[in-house]
């Protein structure tokens, strides 16, 4: 079987009835996410005068004014790389989203809507609602699957190439874990390499691999071996669940087997989390440098932990402590570690949210069109009808 095929077909999975589908929540909470212009708008209003608030307040409750001083004199020039490894980060990120999430070429209709263009505004809009409604990442998950759907793409099919977008996105960050971690603490690199943040987090990243590929041995067929013994409506939703993140977890497997067909899906994978560590990289020379490379990405990964965190504004405070708490395990000085992270939040988190609204704005315009579209082949097949019958 040719690669894009196989491909294809770890994702193609047999249709359940609509009241069994695992991801009818995920559906309902993206359109009440995306239904009320006004309350994004506020809600982004709010979210930047507290963003405002924090920064402000920062030096006077933790008297590290002086570590901040910093903050009004960095070099400009680093902190205008940084917004290009921003940009270069976004891009990368909707190559991620094409390759695996854009639909193929079996499906025309879905293959044409998710085109580069309309990747990269759900990836803007899927990003600034990630900051905005949710920590880890879940107002993200609800617009994009929102704008899967609104595209054509199938319930199933849609949960199962997200499951794949997020399997394979992780899994990048997993093996950096892991591999620098190893040449870090074997002195390959140079820095610092305490066993707690080197060896640790290495060996959780691998366990976690394992038992993410663990999870591709659950058949996907799951509901109908059970279906042979049980015939509760709520146990073969209940095993809707394992089946569908079983055949995502596959399918990014494939992709990472065949790196050819998957090129643009790893390479985008790859290059976001690139362009994110060099956003750190960039800020940290904006106020000197000094910091070791291999430091500079173990701390960028440590710290991103804490955005699993609950946090009533999406990670503010609480991803700038593991950030920062990170990089203090490695004995980088406050003085450098204060400034340097705060940029980076600014330009990496803060600044997209303004275009990010713009492009679910844009989004919501297109997602118009497309229904549009549909009402008008309705209209025209319908009249194609009656005049034959005629």
């Amino acid at each position: 079987m040719a690669e894009p095929e196989r491909l294809r077909a770890v994702s193609d999975d047999n249709p359940v009835a609509p009241e069994l589908e695992p991801t009818t929540g995920i559906e309902q909470a993206g359109t009440r996410l995306l239904g009320d212009r006004r309350r994004m708008l506020t809600v982004l209003a709010a979210f930047l005068l507290l963003i405002v608030g924090i920064y402000v307040l920062i030096p006077k409750i933790t008297g590290v004014s002086g570590s901040l001083s910093k903050l009004s004199d960095p070099s400009w020039g680093w902190v205008a790389v940084a917004i290009g490894f921003n940009g270069f980060s976004f891009l990368a990120y909707a190559a991620l989203f094409r390759g695996i999430l854009g639909g193929s070429k079996d499906s025309e209709v879905v293959y044409e809507r998710l085109d580069f263009s309309a990747s990269f505004k759900i990836t803007m809009a899927g990003l600034a609602a990630s900051t905005l409604f949710s920590a880890a990442g879940a107002g993200g998950v609800a617009l994009t699957y929102w704008a899967l759907r609104k595209a054509g793409m199938e319930r199933r099919r849609a949960a199962c190439r997200m499951v794949a977008f997020i399997v394979l996105l992780y899994t990048v960050y997993a093996a950096a874990v892991i591999v620098f971690g190893v040449l870090l603490r074997t002195g390959v690199l140079s820095g610092k390499a305490p066993l707690a943040g080197t060896i640790v987090p290495a060996g959780l990243a691998a366990c976690a691999a394992l038992l993410t590929g663990m999870i591709a041995l659950i058949p996907a067929d799951l509901e109908r071996r059970i279906a042979r013994h049980q015939d509760r409506r709520w146990v073969h939703r209940l095993a809707t669940v394992p089946a569908t993140v079983s055949t995502g977890v596959r399918t990014a497997i494939d992709y990472l087997r065949h790196p050819r067909s998957g090129a643009s899906a790893i390479g985008g994978a790859v290059g976001y989390w690139l362009g994110m560590v060099g956003i750190l990289w960039a800020c940290f020379h904006a106020y000197g440098g000094g910091v070791p490379f291999g430091v500079v990405v173990m701390g960028f990964f440590l710290g991103m932990v804490a955005n699993l965190a609950p946090s009533p504004a999406a990670g503010v405070g609480t991803l700038d402590a593991g950030l920062i708490g990170a990089f203090l395990l490695f004995d980088i000085p406050v003085d450098t570690v204060l400034p340097a992270v705060l940029t980076f939040r600014l330009v990496g988190f803060w600044l997209p949210i303004i275009p990010g609204v713009i492009a679910y704005f844009a989004l919501r315009r297109q997602v118009n069109s497309w229904q549009d579209g549909e009402q008008d082949m309705s209209y025209t097949s319908e009249s194609k009808v009656t005049a034959e019958a005629k």
